[in-house]
């Protein structure tokens, strides 16, 4: 073997609506870096900074892993959802026993919905054109 021992990191993978997040768990201090920005200047707004977070909070385990995520589809609320899911996923890896919290907290449960597709006649999914009676 090396002289450099090779780090332990844990990978997850994360969705909801059409977001996809890729998550690499890594042992460190906390950083969080999504798409190679930090996640202060990803997320402008604090509740999505909030639940990216989530899981670390619950499993008390903030500050501890450094987190890498590529992230792509989807808007801003999207993709942290879909974060929060990668990394609830690979906490799992991390430690098996975390699994009954996290269910729980329902961070390990694939949100289906999304968006409902436009129907012909229609102006959207359910919106229809201005009836007229005469």
């Amino acid at each position: 073997m090396s002289a450099v021992a090779k780090t332990e990191t844990y990978y997850g993978t994360g969705r909801r609506k059409t977001s996809v997040a890729r998550v690499r768990l890594l042992p460190g201090n906390g950083r969080v870096i999504v798409n190679g920005r930090d996640i202060n200047d990803y997320f402008g707004r604090a509740v999505l900074r909030t639940i990216v977070l989530q899981p670390f909070v619950l499993t008390n385990t903030e500050g501890k892993y450094d987190v890498m995520v590529k992230v792509h589809g989807g808007g801003a609320s999207g993709q942290a959802g879909a974060i929060r899911h990668g990394i609830a996923r690979a906490l799992l890896n991390v430690d098996p026993e975390l699994r009954v919290t996290l269910k729980r907290a329902g961070y390990l449960t694939r949100d289906p919905r999304m968006k409902e597709r436009k129907k012909y006649g229609l102006k959207k999914a359910r919106k229809a054109p201005q009836f007229s009676k005469r």
